[in-house]
């Protein structure tokens, strides 16, 4: 009897050491850092389990751990299975515990678009057309449809038109998504941000609607270099609305002319009338000339307070800015004519 519980005991003993054993084994399998130099994208394709990720990241020659280590691993040990497809950034140091967590939450790697302001549709599409992350499929149909249906009366009343009803900022996504749903989210950001600033706008601005506000911020975006002199810039606008006087600012020259501009504004230009010439027109032009950013757009609705009405580049980046056309024409002769 006794001989036969030493027997059993010893028996438990020796399985409980080796299973001891092939846990602590399968552990240092899985949880030694993964063979990387540096950061690696690794995707997911859809309808894959994880056994088979397992396999793909043994033939990518990112780990070493056995068929069989693998199975008893995922079976007994690893907890959640179900692997998400997505693209995922795999960085040194991680094993493959970590990289599992990566994949059983979901966490795709974030890229990043970002969508200038000051640049004009045209050219945003350009870069989102370049970026390979992006799958693009934008049109002109599709880029009506994106700024129907956004719960405003006062936005994009000509659908032909989206010019500058997209909020410029830097935009993160996963691999794969569309153009037009970065472009979507731009849209409704954009919707919600000058929706919100002119509900805390200014008093007496002479602007009858938030789109208003969205030109005028187009425009101050176009003429500023230097992000202090926004405010100040938009000032200078607001007096001359105000004052009944021609805006008189070259950026809505040169979007009128269009592709047809080759980079010299001449006195024709100036005297030709298009509905975006503001030496010709007063008020603003009917549409935005470009993207706008948030701080243009505060800007236009918060203007400094200022009794200018004319400025003049410096050539630096900067302004010259004049109470008087007496001041401003001698500014434009010491920057313009170096006179």
């Amino acid at each position: 009897m006794k001989r036969t519980v030493v027997f059993l005991l010893s028996l438990v003993f020796i399985v409980v050491i080796v299973g001891a054993s092939c846990v602590m084994y399968v552990s240092s399998q899985v949880t030694a850092p993964i063979k990387l130099k540096d950061d690696t994208l690794f995707t997911i394709e859809n309808g894959s389990n994880a056994y088979r990720t397992v396999k793909q990241l043994r033939n990518a020659g990112m780990v070493d751990v056995s068929p069989f280590i693998a199975k008893v691993w995922l079976k007994f040990f690893a907890g959640s299975t179900s692997v998400k497809s997505g693209s995922y950034m795999l960085r040194p140091g991680q094993s493959l515990v970590d990289a599992f967590t990566l994949f059983t939450r979901g966490d795709e790697h974030l890229f990043a678009v970002s969508l200038v302001e000051g640049l004009t549709l045209a050219q945003w599409l350009e870069a989102l057309r370049a970026n390979q992350d992006l799958v693009f499929d934008v049109n002109e149909q599709t880029l009506s449809n994106l700024t129907q249906g956004n719960g405003v009366d006062w936005c994009c009343e000509n659908a032909q038109h989206t010019e500058g009803v997209f909020l410029a900022d830097t935009y993160f996504f996963t691999k794969g998504t569309k153009a037009s749903d970065v472009l979507k989210r731009a849209h409704r950001a954009l919707i919600t941000f000058v929706s919100q600033e002119w509900e805390k706008r200014a008093e007496d601005l002479p602007l009858s609607s938030p789109y208003d506000a969205l030109i005028l911020a187009s425009i101050i975006e176009k003429e500023t270099a230097v992000p202090k002199e926004r405010d100040m810039i938009a000032g200078v606008f607001i007096n001359r609305l105000n004052k009944n006087m021609r805006l008189q600012t070259d950026p809505t020259v040169i979007y009128g002319i269009g592709s047809e501009f080759d980079g010299n504004i001449t006195r024709k230009h100036l005297r030709t009338a298009t509905p975006y010439n503001t030496y010709v027109i007063k008020g603003l032009p009917p549409t935005p000339i470009a993207m706008a950013g948030k701080a243009a757009i505060h800007a236009a609705l918060h203007p400094l307070a200022t009794d200018a009405l004319y400025f003049v580049a410096k050539g630096d980046g900067s302004h010259q800015f004049s109470n008087t056309l007496k001041a401003h024409n001698a500014a434009v002769r010491k920057y313009q004519l170096k006179r």
